[in-house]
């Protein structure tokens, strides 16, 4: 699964920074994670880091988005893969 930030966010800006794959950004009242680059640290470290140090606990697993820690690797290995492509010139 993908995390989510719930309406409970109070826009401390602790999660963004954290986020090793660049999935969270401010939305148009609250941070968001984009699910397409969330790989709740699959790859990076044991647990989220989000989940971590998100003073109100707003970061909860994504009931719509369904994923094994697999899924989620191979997510992870796509986007290193993506990020270290040289543009031949």
């Amino acid at each position: 699964m993908a995390l989510m930030i719930t309406d409970e966010c109070i826009n401390c800006d602790v999660c963004e920074p954290e986020c090793p794959n660049d999935a969270i950004s401010q939305g148009e009242e609250i941070y968001v994670i984009d699910p397409a680059l969330c790989t709740e640290c699959v790859g990076h470290h044991e647990v989220s880091q989000c989940v971590e140090v998100c003073p109100v606990d707003c970061i909860i697993l994504d009931p719509d988005i369904t994923e094994t820690k697999e899924q989620l690797y191979g997510k992870y290995l796509a986007l290193i893969g993506s990020a270290q492509q040289v543009p031949q010139g």
